[in-house]
């Protein structure tokens, strides 16, 4: 098994790109720059992030001292801190202690550090202060205060209205406490430029360059995502610094387009722009990178000793990197760096031969590292419950029949295996002449639902199966998921995208794609299954799984109404405040809002929000 976690082994010569990045940087010579990093799910940005810090460290020709790093997760902050301030406050707490061990600038680091208890009181106060001003009442915690102290005023007070002052103060005390006695500069335009200009100092003193790579930034709601970019450029941009974000930017300007409602779309393009002067894509995998990067993990999961694994790594990317001129990564290249590798490893460098091809040119996969681990992990999955089952599975065979699985129309899936149950000896021998004019690289005349370029491409991969026994094959390949019942009948890839939303409902929207092209059953089905998970939770904020089913209500207007059936029987108790926002932008949302703001047991700050969310929509009626 392979963990889907990002790594410094570069096993596809992105060290090219993570070079040229921080030439990039050091070739800046000082002045502010920021590198977008892009490409789509799963295609090795976190990766890249690595290797370009690792990629400082190994320049022969810059002094490693003279740089400051610093990674920043917003997506970890979400919900739980304000952007700007927690990325202004890793950024200070990393040169407070750097200070400390260099001796130097050790002072303006701390001041730095104080200076963001402005950044939370502004929040804080901000948007109550506000909504004062035009009449309104006040918000967020001095909402409750003002709301709670109210009762007092009135004659009926009893000892829940003064227990929920209490309560109301307390918890302001604890988020302010800090806030409330900073020293504030004067207007926020002093302040800010109180910020900058200590910043600047901070790194004058120390004498170095800060490096902030910035990751995940495409998991965020675009309110994040905003605020995070806009930090940058408002408080960080400055002498001496320079940023890498890591993000699609495909998302980015998803978030642009949300926080300035309505603008045109090349607004869009230029505020991106703006924010982002050098964009780098992640480079795409071709079928030496897809073969290159399968042989490189089957040698990640093998015996070898640590120092020939890196050995090998090093070989194929020094390959790689010559595959313009010809060269090839396959088994016979990897058998000349290494004659004795063991039988079983030289196999599944035959299995990557045939395979990458087909991996690289369906959609399905297209090349997507994670998807390949993915792929492989299942593999591996099948492999152990055959061994474990005493079923003799091939694992070439078996992996040409889970590509099958994954990538086919599922109406032919359905008919193989049919096929397979219905023969004595479990052999799909309908195949035979279609296999065996692939083979010939003759033309293969299919009808539906076989009639597709990646099933006349399959028909001639190695293992044939015409006359293979695929029982025990199909036996291991039954659906290992739980949460998928037969009755389901879901096809490969809505059992994948199933299994990935329940596992990682935060980041759902970036399978908004592969839902449409879901049959509305499937998508039923999997709404099905993340309410079953949904109900299970206890306070509707912005909860991850709440992601996934706006995902799939996205993708099928159908899904939209069930969802705002299921959210408005939510007990009126579980609601908190950030789930307003969350759904405001969805077209059934105004119902939800009206059943919520109808209820007397409905949250006051809740109910706030839902008047926010009104007057910016101007659509809600309440």
């Amino acid at each position: 098994m392979w963990a889907d976690n990002e790594t410094e082994n570069d096993f596809l010569n992105f060290s090219g790109v993570a070079n040229t990045v921080a030439e990039i940087i050091v070739q800046a010579d000082g002045r502010p720059i920021s590198i977008g990093v892009s490409g789509a799910w799963g295609v090795g940005k976190s990766s890249m992030i690595k290797l370009i810090r690792r990629s400082f460290t190994q320049r022969p020709d810059a002094d490693a001292e003279n740089f400051v790093f610093v990674e920043f997760n917003a997506w970890l902050y979400q919900g739980y801190d304000d952007a700007r301030a927690a990325l202004l406050e890793v950024i200070a707490t990393a040169l407070a202690s750097e200070a400390e061990r260099r001796k130097t600038g050790a002072d303006r680091a701390k001041e730095l550090l104080g200076r963001v208890d402005w950044l939370r009181a502004a929040k804080l106060v901000g948007g109550s202060v506000a909504s004062m001003a035009l009449g309104l009442p006040p918000i967020g915690l001095i909402g409750e205060v003002y709301r709670s102290g109210s009762q007092l005023l009135d004659k009926n007070v009893d000892s829940k209205a003064v227990g929920d002052v209490s309560n109301a103060l307390g918890n302001l005390s604890e988020e302010a406490r800090s806030v409330i006695q900073t020293k504030s500069g004067g207007s926020p335009p002093q302040e800010i430029h109180a910020i900058r200009e200590c910043f600047e100092e901070t790194l004058r003193e120390m004498n170095v360059r800060l490096v902030v790579l910035i990751d995940d930034l495409d998991r965020c709601l675009p309110p994040t995502t905003i605020s995070t970019l806009e930090a940058i450029r408002l408080f960080l941009f400055l002498k001496d610094t320079a940023f890498v974000i890591a993000a699609d930017d495909t998302m980015i300007k998803h978030a642009v387009r949300r926080h300035f409602d309505g603008v045109d779309e090349t607004l869009v393009t230029s505020y991106f722009d703006k924010l982002i002067q050098v964009p780098i894509r992640v480079p795409p995998l071709g079928t030496q990178e897809v073969r290159a990067y399968m042989m490189l993990l089957f040698v990640e999961n093998s015996s070898l000793a640590p120092e020939e694994k890196e050995s090998i790594r090093a070989r194929v990317c020094d390959q790689l990197a010559q595959t313009w001129r010809g060269r090839r990564v396959d088994r016979a290249f990897m058998q000349t760096i290494q004659s004795d590798f063991p039988s079983e490893l030289v196999a599944r460098f035959d299995t990557a031969d045939r395979l990458a091809p087909l991996m690289t040119t369906t959609s399905q996969i297209a090349g997507n590292p994670r998807l390949i681990k993915r792929f492989l992990n299942a593999l591996s999955i099948r492999m152990a419950i055959s061994r474990a089952n005493g079923v003799g599975v091939d694992e070439a065979v078996l992996a040409k029949l889970l590509l099958f699985e994954r990538c086919a129309d599922p109406a032919a899936y359905v008919a193989l295996t049919h096929a397979v149950n219905n023969d004595e000896a479990g052999r799909p021998q309908f195949l035979s002449p279609w296999e065996e004019s692939a083979a010939n690289g003759a033309e293969v005349d299919l009808d539906e639902p076989w009639n597709s370029a990646f099933i006349r491409e399959w028909l001639a991969v190695a293992p044939h199966l015409a006359d293979q026994d695929l029982r025990g094959a199909l036996y291991v390949s039954r659906e290992h998921a739980p949460l998928i019942t037969p009755e389901d009948r879901l096809s490969s890839d809505g059992a994948e995208i199933l299994s990935a939303v329940l596992e990682y409902p935060d980041m759902a929207d970036g399978l908004h794609v592969r839902l449409t092209q879901l049959a509305r059953r499937e998508l039923t089905i999997v709404m099905d299954r993340i309410l079953e998970r949904a109900r299970q939770v206890q306070e509707w904020g912005a909860p991850p799984i709440l992601t996934a089913a706006l995902a799939v209500a996205n993708a099928d207007p159908a899904q939209g109404a069930r969802l705002s059936a299921f959210l408005k029987d939510r007990p009126a108790a579980q609601l908190r405040p950030s789930v307003v926002p969350k759904i405001g932008d969805q077209l059934w949302s105004g119902e939800v809002f009206e059943a919520w703001y109808g209820t007397a047991d409905t949250p006051a700050p809740v109910k706030a929000a839902i008047t926010q969310e009104r007057k910016k929509s101007g659509y809600l009626k309440v």
